[in-house]
């Protein structure tokens, strides 16, 4: 955010909302500890879906016609069949993006759909 041109008001505004933040969460009759946010994604946040675009914005393929699709705070890899081998290495990119910008990419979340033609 700070590499972009906005007014300082806009600015010191974004600073202090993502400033000192925490959150835990309530389920039934249970709390969670009171952990700190670490990275600037607040989710359930208007301002968080604006953020993951923003701070999302050097993350690109490795692999010329590999596409990413950016929405709301989730990461999509189009991979054509011409370029099957280049799965890991788009996975291994993100993996390090992930690390070098304070953002966790889970693997558990990682899945793979193979569209075939039915003909």
């Amino acid at each position: 955010m700070a590499m972009l041109d906005l007014p300082n008001e806009i600015y010191n505004w974004l600073v202090s909302f993502f400033q000192d933040r925490s959150h835990c969460t309530h389920y039934q009759r249970e709390v969670s500890p009171v952990l700190n946010i670490t990275a600037s994604i607040v989710q359930g946040s208007a301002v968080g879906l604006a953020a993951y675009v923003v701070d999302t914005a050097d993350l690109n393929v490795v692999t010329s016609g590999n596409e990413l699709i950016k929405f709301a705070d989730d990461t999509y890899i189009v991979i054509p069949a011409t370029n099957v081998n280049s799965r890991q290495s788009e996975l291994n990119n993100i993996h390090c993006w992930a690390e070098a910008n304070n953002l966790k990419a889970n693997p558990n979340k990682y899945a793979e759909i193979i569209f075939a033609d039915g003909r």
